[in-house]
């Protein structure tokens, strides 16, 4: 395939190759790359947070799940605690991409996490939470999408993609909710 005059917005090869050479121990992060990546950073170690406190109240209520809608919801929260922990091992690798470090103490984590640890004692309560949990995460994630826009395209889409599994998660979340009331 021969280029012509029309794409000449793109950066002539010899060019593109010398780029690729400098600075090669950043590894995937090139001079294209425009976002502030300590900003990128701090939100993704927040989203990580959110996402391992989302595990371990989804891990809980799985076994605590009682009642007449007990089996179906046990087995929705399992697997949302999966769903989420995919999440955060996509976070974190992420992190790494862009040469930080994802932070997986313990210490703080509630702290850093958009999401609360609620238990909820009842079934209904238990899916209120999660259902609370997701909006949020709906809300924060968006957010980021926006704030990160074309700077960090790969980002985007990881958030894109997590986001579009936030809302399943709440829509499934509304409608064992409504079912239990």
């Amino acid at each position: 395939m021969t280029l012509t005059n029309e794409s000449a917005f793109l950066t002539d090869v010899k060019t593109l190759r010398q780029r690729a050479r400098r600075h090669i121990e950043k590894g995937a992060v090139t001079e294209s790359y425009k976002a502030d990546r300590q900003n990128v950073h701090l939100l993704l170690n927040t989203a990580l947070a959110t996402e391992l406190v989302c595990v371990l109240r989804y891990r809980r209520h799985h076994f605590m799940a009682s009642g007449l809608h007990a089996e179906v919801a046990s087995q929705e929260f399992l697997e949302h605690a999966n769903e989420e922990q995919e999440h955060a091992d996509r976070i974190a690798e992420r992190i790494v991409q862009l040469g930080g470090q994802p932070d997986f103490s313990p210490h703080g984590l509630s702290d850093r996490s958009h999401s609360e640890y609620v238990e909820g004692d009842t079934l209904q309560d238990m899916l209120r939470q999660d259902l609370i949990a997701e909006r949020l995460a709906i809300e924060t994630y968006t957010e980021m999408i926006r704030y990160i826009g074309d700077d960090d395209p790969t980002t985007r889409r990881l958030l894109e993609d997590i986001l579009a599994i936030e809302e399943e998660h709440a829509d499934d979340l509304a409608g064992l909710f409504e079912s239990a009331s």
